[in-house]
């Protein structure tokens, strides 16, 4: 009887445990947030029918935009999908896309994506590349508009990139969205929020980590002072701030709580930052695998006013009009709008 008893004891443990899991994961994901269609920023002015349009890099003094584009919806299920870079050109409207050429020997299914200014019309992009598990970074060099490959980059460092962001024309940061390769360390990195990914850096020759402990480390940027990184840590619904050191290294200086899983980040001519978000991960997590029709999408910006940091959600949806958005950019009156596995990019007018 007292066997029996104890028994009882260690499964109501085991149970309450197991339901406070479920709870504390449900809770952190953002699963129990209301959300409310919300569309602030103004209407849609053109919908440009490209699947997965994941990031967007701008030039503007150019008046251009890259987009990657994977078919991720597709890929999952087996089939042929498009997947590249395309170009736009923001000097023309209606705004036309069309395939950047890469060489024939290059397999290319991009995910986030960087550009930086070499020179008068010349642009220096990388790319984060995923191939049947093995990752790179693809570098391409533009001028006067041509873009033309230039190398490819590998490191046992890249273990799951997902950003990049250009510090100068040979160094960058990037971010490992999971710390662990096994499934159950990825289970724990997704579910328990197990803070073991990192943002690592490329000085021009070599690879390191050099910020650890992050819970899904996603979108980069560098500030408006060109003297910090910020690193959206989706999982934890918040943005790390980080100083810059000379040497590569990242000293950390605060949190930015966003209540939202941010994904990439990207700043305008004024300093504020864009992000495309995820406000509900769980719901996120079963559209990706293709387990619910619609995720619900979130564009945040964040900027100083009055010394203040303030934040803004300009565009919310239910993932009727547009799901898992993942990325925000700003460009004259109009807003493009890019996503994980949608089958369109939204561009929005003020």
């Amino acid at each position: 009887m007292k066997k029996l008893k104890k028994i009882g004891i260690y499964l109501g443990v085991f149970f309450l445990v197991l339901g406070l899991f479920f709870l504390y994961t449900f809770w952190s994901t953002g699963f129990f947030r209301k959300i409310e269609t919300s569309h602030d920023f103004g209407m849609i002015a053109q919908s440009v029918d490209l699947p997965g349009v994941e990031d967007l890099a701008i030039a503007r003094k150019d008046s251009f935009m890259i987009l990657s584009v994977d078919d991720r919806a597709k890929r999952r299920s087996g089939e042929k999908g498009l997947h590249g870079l395309y170009w736009m050109d923001l000097r023309k409207t209606p705004f036309e896309v069309m395939p950047i050429p890469i060489p024939a020997d290059l397999v290319l299914y991009p995910h986030g994506i960087s550009l930086i200014e070499t020179g008068v019309n010349e642009y220096r992009l990388a790319v984060i590349n995923h191939i049947d598990g093995n990752h790179s970074v693809e570098i391409f060099d533009i001028r006067q508009g041509n873009v033309t490959f230039s190398h490819t980059l590998k490191d046992p460092n890249l273990i799951s990139p997902n950003d990049l962001v250009w510090v100068d024309a040979n160094r960058f940061y990037y971010s490992n969205d999971h710390g662990s390769r096994s499934a159950l360390g990825i289970f724990a990195e997704n579910y328990l929020g197990i803070a073991i990914a990192n943002v690592g850096y490329y000085d021009g020759s070599s690879f390191r980590i050099v910020a650890e402990g992050m819970a899904y480390p996603n979108g980069l940027v560098v500030d408006q002072s060109g003297k910090n990184l910020l690193v959206a840590s989706s999982r934890n619904f918040l943005i790390r701030v980080f100083e810059m050191q000379q040497d590569g290294g990242l000293t950390f200086l605060e949190d930015i709580h966003t209540g939202t899983g941010v994904d990439n980040l990207e700043r305008d001519e004024e300093g504020t930052i864009w992000s495309g978000a995820h406000p509900d991960l769980m719901t996120f997590s079963a559209y990706a695998a293709g387990k619910k029709p619609i995720a619900p999408a979130e564009i945040l910006k964040i900027y100083l006013s009055d010394q203040q940091l303030k934040q803004t959600t300009v565009w919310l949806d239910k993932g009727e009009t547009m799901s898992a958005s993942s990325v925000a950019i700003p460009f004259g009156e109009y807003l493009f709008l890019g996503n994980v596995m949608d089958d369109q990019l939204l561009i929005l007018k003020k």
